[in-house]
């Protein structure tokens, strides 16, 4: 009599080896982790000329290479520190300007085919309570997300179950969760109009794509194989470790789905080797489809309840090496958008943000359901790790405020196409920040009327202000139309956009 597969064993299943083979070399994959460990042995500090012209090559917007961006890592001198993190926030200025997105998670599920050692949602963890969110309760989530709080960006996050592909379940969620919003934002029930999708695991991305989702970020993990092993077991589609590799690989040759993120849970193994594994990731597909990562994460392993793995961690990384590791990857990789989560502590995130981010969540709840709950932010019981930050959006965006920060709650790129290999050109360019900056005037003005405390709101005028001479100065052509539309803001429109 046959045996009956269990979940995890249906999940390993399918993994297709063609869809991987086809873009290994010799049997070898792009993360050569020999040839990593050789380059960071081999590399030594640069002289101070030698850094000097690395950094006018970020500030060209130029990817680094593998050889410069371990003599980055080598760097031991507080000055020449101190430049580069100098160097990254000019490039992140040159690029972005300064603008921070906002976004927030949506866990939809905490039930996982997984076993992986260092996550609180593993599937042996007895102490987690599991829950998938029905529809309604996807609907009564994202209503208070937009409707109480302001928030158009969601990233959407589950485990590995049979619901991250059933399509009766994922392309509704999806379509109901990045419908437009309304003209009126009376209607504060209303989903934001951006969504990406995350725990890319593989398998589903047309439908995904179909689905409306703008992203796929994720996290493969650029660890190398016998690292790998203990902490995401075999036999599961996790522990695969190529699988997950070429993920990004899979999203992007559909032509459905044309912008991806990369990123590395910091803190499994040596972060030095992590950095240059993620910048291989990006050059790959570079070569690959022409088109590198839209952003880049870098989250940190947090405690997480009945996870002992966490408790005596090897290669955990000190908050002075995480502040290097974001300044390296701002100047390795700078067309990027950068994204620092609640994960970090607010001292953390004061520290890194100015180093070149562009993207932070607030108000963030990670427990399933927790938002429609309104109840306590930290549930240890049904979230995958503890927070360190969990200030409100208001609280954050004041603070961004006070720093000379304007919040963008823009939308417009994915609704108007400028995605894949359009916004990165944009983004090379430097004129990505300048047009983006228009829409980002915009809807920062819709959300302090909406939903900014009297004292947030005065402060955001404020920048506004200065936001609007500026325009005025260095984009003359475009200014009267956006006060055109700045003043139907006032007047009560919504959703106008560039």
């Amino acid at each position: 009599m046959p045996l009956v597969m269990n979940e995890t064993q249906a999940w390993a299943q399918r993994i297709v080896p063609e869809q991987i083979d086809r873009y290994m070399t010799g049997g070898r994959d792009f993360i050569d982790d020999d040839k990593i460990h050789a380059t960071l042995r081999q590399a030594a500090a640069p002289s101070r000329a030698r850094l000097e012209e690395i950094l006018a090559k970020s500030l060209a917007v130029e990817t680094l290479t593998p050889e410069e961006t371990a003599c980055l890592l080598r760097v031991d001198d507080p000055a020449m520190w101190a430049r580069m993190r100098e160097t990254g926030a000019a490039v992140k200025r040159k690029v972005y300007d300064n603008r921070i997105v906002t976004f927030a998670p949506l866990y939809l599920s905490n039930h996982c085919v997984n076993d992986c050692a260092y996550c609180g949602l593993r599937r042996s963890n007895t102490a987690m309570t599991r829950r998938t969110l029905s529809l309604d309760e996807v609907k009564r989530e994202t209503a208070v997300l937009a409707g109480e709080i302001g928030h158009k960006r969601l990233i959407a996050v589950y485990g590995s179950t049979r619901l991250s592909t059933c399509t009766t379940w994922w392309t509704p969620s999806a379509r109901f969760t990045t419908r437009k919003r309304p003209r009126r934002a009376a209607a504060r029930g209303d989903p934001p109009g951006e969504r990406e999708r995350g725990a890319a695991n593989g398998g589903g991305f047309e439908s995904v794509g179909r689905g409306g989702v703008g992203d796929v970020p994720g996290v493969p993990g650029n660890l190398p194989p016998r690292h790998l092993r203990p902490r995401a077991p075999a036999g599961t589609m996790k522990g695969d470790y190529r699988w997950r590799l070429y993920a990004m690989h899979r999203a992007l040759e559909t032509d459905i789905i044309d912008d991806v993120g990369l990123g590395v849970l910091f803190g499994l193994y040596d972060w030095r080797f992590e950095v240059l594994g993620l910048l291989m990731h990006n050059i790959e597909l570079e070569s690959r489809f022409g088109i590198g990562a839209h952003t880049i994460s870098f989250p940190r392993l947090e405690p997480s309840a009945n996870t002992p793995f966490l408790d005596a961690l090897p290669h955990r990384v000190s908050d002075d090496d995480f502040e290097k590791l974001v300044t390296v990857l701002r100047l390795a990789i700078p067309p990027a958008g950068m994204i620092v989560t609640a994960r970090e502590s607010a001292a953390v995130r004061r520290r890194v943000l100015p180093l070149g981010c562009t993207q932070t969540d607030a108000s963030t709840k990670i427990g399933v359901g927790a938002y429609a709950e309104h109840g306590p932010v930290q549930k240890d019981d049904r979230q995958q790790f503890v927070l360190g930050d969990t200030r409100s959006l208001d609280e954050v965006v004041r603070e961004l405020a006070e720093n000379g920060c304007i919040t963008s709650f823009c939308t417009a790129g994915y609704r108007c196409g400028r995605t894949g290999r359009c916004i990165m050109e944009l983004l090379r360019s430097g004129t990505e920040g300048k047009f983006c900056k228009l829409n980002a005037v915009l809807t920062f003005r819709e959300w302090l009327d909406d939903f900014a405390s009297p004292g947030t709101r005065a402060v955001g005028i404020k920048v506004l202000e200065a936001e609007l001479a500026e325009v005025s100065v260095k984009n003359p052509q475009a200014y009267p139309r956006l006060m055109e539309s700045y003043n139907r803001i006032v007047a009560g429109e919504r959703d106008l956009f560039f």
